[in-house]
């Protein structure tokens, strides 16, 4: 076992950390404050990250990605997750799951999206399919060669600044030892399709700037050849790629604890009470054990799972506890992180409150909390045939 990281992950960790400190971080105050991200800062930022190189960079290095493999990809998220997601979001992680565009959507989807030309967002939620994926409401009923969509989708992520979107959506139902169950199909569609309209979502306190929408789809219509994947297996195709954004939403919430813990460190060490360093008293400096002792626990397991998928090992249950553990993590080291500040900690003067504030919804997206227990448990009970 080989806990170190190669030459060149070290220069890739320190390459993103660097990028992140000097391109984001002097935004995000005035990002917190107004919730907007101007569209010439994205802009830019997505230029820099295309000119170091490091756009798409988990896919493909012969269509044009960086080829990281999991683990590396895993690392550079890490380091993103020290930033302002409504910032980072511009530096280019396109949905893996465009992998799986064949013919003429390579070059209208996939390849302009690695190249940063084209940004995408995925439409799964529902108000009333959250965690219940088969039971969306959303229907694309066919029609002759073509594909009536019709439904509202809403919580979906950067969909204002995207060019076109993954959308998910029911096209007919099976019967399943669980009963009956809706068949799932996935469609690409852009912006500006007649019967496509991206409405403003909700006002959000997690993870300002990074905006949410609601997408409503009437009567709109779309020729066969705009089905990603095959009809029918939309919900596969969903599953495999949830497994990439979970361990994403764990590397960051790592990334995000480092950050808030190198805050708490130095001014426990430094702010004095009673003539002492307040880090000298037990209820302080055990406080500083526990966050670092959770956050490196996070940290081996989520790079465990990432070390799976590039060996090949099934990493199902794995990631599921990556994402559980780091998620609920971040709350605590947060939480702690404030009280170690007293006052100070709630004040805008610090981005304590903020990772307080942003750490509330990593428990709830790409699978709750609930959810990812559900799947550690059932995977532990399947060979008990429980």
């Amino acid at each position: 076992m080989n806990f170190g990281l190669s030459e060149e992950q070290e220069m890739i960790v320190q390459t993103v950390r660097d990028f992140v400190e000097t391109e984001i971080y002097p935004h995000e105050n005035e990002v917190e404050r107004t919730g907007i991200v101007p569209p010439d800062l994205g802009d830019e930022i997505r230029r820099k990250c295309i000119e170091l190189g490091f756009y798409a960079c988990s896919f493909p290095e012969e269509i044009g990605g960086a080829g990281l493999d999991h683990l590396t990809f895993t690392l550079v998220e890490r380091e993103l997750g020290r930033g302002s997601m409504a910032l980072t979001v511009f530096f280019g992680r396109p949905s893996g799951i465009l992998m799986a565009c064949e013919g003429e959507q390579r070059e209208r989807y996939l390849l302009p999206a690695v190249r940063g030309e084209r940004i995408d967002a995925l439409a799964i939620t529902e108000p009333d399919a959250g965690s219940d994926m088969r039971g969306m409401k959303c229907v694309a009923r066919q029609d002759g060669d073509d594909f009536i969509l019709n439904g509202t989708k809403h919580f979906i992520s950067h969909a204002d600044v995207a060019d076109f979107v993954i959308v998910f959506a029911a096209t007919g139902e099976e019967d399943t030892h669980r009963g009956v169950k809706k068949k799932i199909t996935a469609f690409l569609v852009d912006r500006g399709t007649p019967g496509f309209d991206i409405l403003k979502g909700y006002d959000s306190v997690s993870h300002r700037g990074y905006h949410n929408c609601i997408l409503n789809f009437t009567d709109c219509r779309l020729p066969k050849s705009q089905v990603l994947g095959e009809v029918h297996r939309g919900f596969d195709l969903a599953n495999q790629w949830l497994y990439g954004t979970r361990l994403t939403v764990a590397a960051t919430c790592v990334g995000r604890a480092r950050r808030v813990f190198d805050l708490a460190l130095p001014y426990a060490a430094e702010r004095k009470q009673f003539g002492k360093p307040i880090g000298a008293n037990q209820g302080v400096s055990f406080k500083l054990a526990d966050m670092i002792t959770e956050i490196d626990a996070a940290d081996l397991l989520t790079l465990s799972a990432a070390w799976k998928l590039d060996a090949g090992i099934p990493a199902n249950r794995e990631i599921a506890s990556a994402k559980l553990y780091a998620s609920e993590m971040l709350a605590r080291v947060t939480d702690e992180a404030i009280q170690i500040f007293g006052g100070m900690g709630l004040m805008d003067d610090l981005p304590l409150a903020r990772f307080w504030r942003d750490a509330r919804v990593e428990r709830i997206w790409d699978g709750t909390s609930e959810i990812q227990r559900h799947i550690i448990s059932r995977d532990l009970l399947r060979p008990f045939g429980a």
